[in-house]
């Protein structure tokens, strides 16, 4: 994977747009743009500084592998706001779940219906 792919990846794991990103680094969209799509050489103080915006270690950029994201968890607080937000999505899903079941309930009883419902005719 290229340099610039890794960046992309970790911006976009970070929630960054490239505008700002761009802004951050104190360069043009357009610049950075082209960074991400590897047609500008990375300088080594622009990579430390761009690895440091993104919380990853410079040598990510430069190896193999693929960048994953880190979820630093600083205090009591932040890990039971995420717990809280877990929790939120498994009843989002439970719900959503249980309108699918119900809607699929629905069409089967009205197509078991329609097939009761139908004359036959003979020709």
């Amino acid at each position: 994977m290229k340099i610039g792919e890794k960046i992309r990846q970790a911006r976009l794991l970070k929630g960054y747009s490239q505008e700002n990103m761009a802004e951050l680094l104190q360069i043009s969209t357009t610049a950075f743009g082209d960074i991400e799509r590897s047609k500008t050489e990375l300088t080594i103080s622009r990579a430390q500084k761009i690895a440091s915006l993104l919380d990853i270690n410079v040598l990510e950029l430069f190896g193999e592998e693929v960048i994953t994201p880190k979820i630093m968890l600083n205090s009591e607080n932040e890990m039971e706001k995420l717990q809280l937000e877990i929790e939120r999505l498994k009843r989002e899903s439970d719900y959503w779940r249980g309108k699918f079941e119900e809607r699929v309930l629905v069409e089967a009883y009205r197509l078991i219906q329609n097939q009761q419902q139908r004359e036959k005719i003979g020709f």
